[in-house]
């Protein structure tokens, strides 16, 4: 009886004890301030995200594909305008032939592909409903390493599922399904699966600050989501145009290193460019005469070390503007004008 008396008094005192250590109570503060952080941004933001069921048309190139069957696939989404705009990603509905929209309350609408862009994979469609509750945008330019971070989205179907992380890293750079790279990407520990692609990344206070997108697998802990000021302003495009306009070249090519003569004869500010394979038949390339084997060094006063450095000066204002493209042929440098005209869509 008494070694029974004396283990509960010990457990008191060492209960006592740890309520009296001011580190303990400070871990137990912070340990409620991050808990409190999560559960009000996900309950901020949890009523705007949606889960979207695809039918897609069955790809023709796969052999095993029959013409009559359908392809069915999920997604996550978010409503970021009251009337019923909702932002996800192209890979995503892209090649649908039919797109539902289940709300947080399990209500479920037919939605309308307003525009995707492939090579932001970005897309925005919309349904009508009632009562839509839109998330707040963030700023993701005034992101931070470390920063606390929550995915919110649909993996494998399970709908408003919550993860929690940091910002791993700003300023990346992320290959899109269609060859151009999506900048300031925003890597985080945060854990997303398939079903979470086209739902939002959200800071502390349920700012939507990255649309999620990709995962590396088999690595853990390393995805990925487009930042928020890239998805504004593509959603803006696909709201009034229906497509981002880009301008084009019409040519095909590699990135190849120069010969180090070359470079000090002509002074090049680069030393390698890019290859020129293909040039297609009545193309802007075309029409400027760039031919085959011509390695693109620059473009107007910009040099050019290889195809996504041209690829980031190919942008709307160029559409319509002549401009000098710089090529090396053969041991000549030459200065060719070039007009780029829009890129239609594939």
């Amino acid at each position: 009886m008494q070694d029974k008396f004396r283990l509960i008094n010990n457990t008191d005192t060492a209960t006592e004890s740890r309520s009296l250590d001011p580190d303990a109570l400070e871990d137990d503060r912070l340990a409620d301030a991050y808990s409190r952080s999560v559960i009000g941004a996900s309950e901020r933001v949890s009523p705007s995200v949606v889960n979207i069921a695809v039918t897609q048309k069955p790809d023709p190139r796969q052999r095993h594909s029959r013409s009559s069957e359908e392809v069915k696939g999920t997604g996550s989404g978010f409503i970021f305008t009251g009337d019923g705009f909702i932002l996800t990603n192209s890979h995503v509905v892209q090649s649908a032939i039919g797109v539902e929209v289940t709300l947080s309350d399990g209500s479920t609408y037919t939605a309308d592909v307003v525009g995707d862009d492939p090579d932001t994979d970005t897309a925005v469609i919309r349904i009508t409903a009632p009562d839509l509750k839109p998330v707040a945008l963030g700023d993701s330019s005034k992101l931070r390493v470390g920063q606390l971070v929550i995915a919110v989205g649909n993996p494998y179907g399970f709908q408003c599922s919550v993860t929690a992380g940091v910002v791993s890293a700003i300023g990346r750079s992320l290959r899109s399904m269609s060859g151009r790279l999506i900048d300031d990407v925003v890597q985080t520990d945060a854990a997303l699966n398939p079903g979470n692609s086209g739902g939002p990344l959200v800071n502390s206070v349920g700012e939507v600050i990255g649309v999620n997108t990709a995962i590396i697998l088999p690595a853990q802990g390393i995805c990925f989501a487009i930042g928020v000021n890239t998805a504004k302003w593509v959603a803006g495009r696909l709201m009034t145009y229906g497509k981002v306009k880009r301008s084009y070249l019409g040519l095909m090519g590699q990135n190849t290193p120069l010969h180090r003569r070359v470079v000090r004869f002509h002074g090049l500010p680069v030393d390698s460019g890019f290859l020129v394979t293909t040039v297609e038949k009545e193309s802007p390339a075309a029409h400027a005469g760039l031919k085959e084997g011509d390695v693109i060094v620059g473009y107007g006063d910009r040099p050019i070390k290889g195809l996504d450095d041209l690829h980031v000066l190919l942008t709307e204002e160029e559409i319509g503007v002549t401009t000098n493209v710089t090529v090396v042929r053969r041991t000549e440098k030459l200065e060719l004008p070039i007009v780029p005209e829009e890129k239609l869509a594939a």
